[in-house]
């Protein structure tokens, strides 16, 4: 399994542990499996996210 796939279920494990209730729930469980993706396919090197990062990278 690659690492976005597991960032991907690492964030709705998040989202299921936070709670599952109502329209707002869902919204974060979407958030949470956005964001493990994309940390995932950072650490694969699929997605460069270091432009998102304040004072990293640029020098």
């Amino acid at each position: 399994m690659s690492s976005s796939t597991t960032g991907l279920f690492a964030g709705l494990l998040l989202a299921l542990v936070a709670g599952t209730a109502g329209l707002g729930w869902f919204l974060l469980a979407l958030l949470f499996a956005a964001v493990g993706y994309g940390v995932g396919a950072h650490l694969e090197g699929r997605v460069d996210l270091t432009s998102l990062l304040p004072g990293r990278g640029r020098g």
